[in-house]
């Protein structure tokens, strides 16, 4: 007999029923696109955490390893060290030279709400495996991977690290981008191209699944937690019973066992739902921010070009305009010849048009540059989330059907025992 499932396919009964191997042969219609061999030629690792204690502060710093076969470095090896802050200004380097490009999310400076506490061993894990993929992502980015910003941050002594910092753009420098981008986004944009529309309604309904999905995952790793926390008492309780029972202290003993074996598994499933599944929901929590921060960059630079051209019409408005007669009696007025004056007036607009003219030229540049960046970086990024999330999603599934398979095969093996020495004492009952 065929059974179909959900996406429309089907097995046969005669299959193999091992839960495993069933995962092992599914297949999915959409295959990430495969890295050629040999591509990679930067590699990455985040390990060995090491707290701080200083009398201003307390922190952790991670040492980066880098193995590499590119020009631009000097070695084909560098070890640092680097703390959470040094990530952070990494990422905002490569957003202000990169703005429509994702450049994928760190961690929160602290811990969510309800999950493990600050600088213990869970949490500084936790944001060791983030960082190290965040670097891992800009390592295989086509672009970002070659940002000089990158390499220094990957390659540079502490020290080189901090003079190289100082070299940033000025405090007056980001404020003028600062405003410039809150005034776009003011203003908003008139036209803006319909595949970026429908991202943006993507990238809207993405965000709220995610995080209703996240909200969900950490309320169900709380309540296995204080489930766990209860369990843990279960099998001692047992086991003062028995002592107490002599006619029932095998079953006792029996049942203390069982559950304290299925304590341990029910604690190493717990651990894979939030080691596994939590952190990637919350990243792609994350991830749906980045991609509205970015959608907000590339309407920035489209508003900033429509209101060039709004100037520019105004422009061109004043230049062809006939002057009126209360300007020609006001010039009259100050002494100034109406004629002279007007030809002024039209050629200070003439070099204002030219000007306007050259910068909407280097803006229509900008626009289709940041418009190609965000469309090809959608699309890997849509291969990686995908990705990803089938790859927890498939451990949490393979997670769960050995949980289960176990803590049976713990209650059958009871049974059977408990059925044994059941038959065994109805036996003697019969002999005597």
């Amino acid at each position: 007999m065929d059974t179909t499932n959900t996406d429309g396919g089907s097995f046969n009964a005669s299959m193999q029923t091992s839960p495993g191997s069933m995962i092992n042969q599914y297949k999915f219609d959409e295959e990430d696109e495969e890295q050629e061999p040999g591509a990679k030629d930067i590699f990455i690792t985040v390990d060995d955490p090491e707290s701080h204690v200083t009398t201003i502060e307390t922190f952790i710093t991670y040492r980066v390893l880098t193995k590499t076969t590119r020009g631009e470095f000097d070695s084909s090896e560098y070890e640092v060290r680097r703390r959470y802050q040094d990530f952070l200004w990494l990422r905002g380097r490569l957003e202000e030279a990169h703005p429509t490009l994702i450049v994928h999310p760190l961690p929160e400076k602290f811990v969510m709400k309800g999950m493990v506490e600050r600088f213990n061993d869970d949490f500084i894990e936790t944001r060791r495996r983030a960082l190290h993929r965040f670097l891992d992502r800009v390592a295989d980015h086509p672009i970002l991977s070659c940002n000089e910003d990158f390499r220094v941050f990957l390659s540079a002594q502490a020290w080189e690290l901090t003079s190289h910092k100082k070299q940033g753009p000025g405090f007056l420098t980001r404020m003028g981008e600062t405003v410039r981008a809150v005034a776009a986004s003011v203003r908003g944009v008139k036209n803006r191209p319909e595949e970026f529309n429908s991202i943006q309604e993507y990238v809207e309904a993405f965000s709220q699944k995610m995080t209703s999905l996240d909200r969900i995952t950490q309320r169900i790793t709380k309540e296995e937690k204080e489930y766990l926390e209860e369990l843990k008492e279960y099998a001692p309780t047992y086991t003062l019973w028995s002592g107490s029972e002599e006619e029932l202290a095998e079953p006792l003993k029996g049942m203390a066992n069982s559950l304290d074996r299925c304590y341990q598994e029910t604690e190493e499933q717990g651990r894979q739902l939030s080691d596994c599944l939590a952190p990637a929901l919350h990243e792609y929590v994350l991830c749906s921010e980045t991609l509205k921060a970015v959608l907000r960059r590339r309407d920035n630079i489209q508003a900033e070009l429509e209101a060039k051209n709004e100037a520019l019409a105004t422009k061109r408005a004043d230049r062809d305009a006939e002057p009126r007669e209360r300007g020609v009696v006001w010039q009259s007025l100050l002494g100034k010849n109406p004629e002279e004056a007007r030809q002024l007036k039209q050629q200070r607009l003439a070099g204002e048009i030219d000007e306007l003219k050259e910068e909407i030229d280097k803006m229509e540049d900008r626009v289709e540059w940041a418009n190609n960046a965000l469309k090809g970086d959608w699309g890997r990024w849509q291969r990686s989330m995908r990705s990803d999330l089938k790859e927890a999603f498939l451990s949490t599934a393979q997670k769960n059907v050995d949980y289960y398979e176990k803590c049976l095969a713990v209650w059958e093996s009871f049974l059977l025992s408990m059925r044994a020495e059941v038959s065994e004492v109805d036996q003697r009952a019969g002999d005597s």
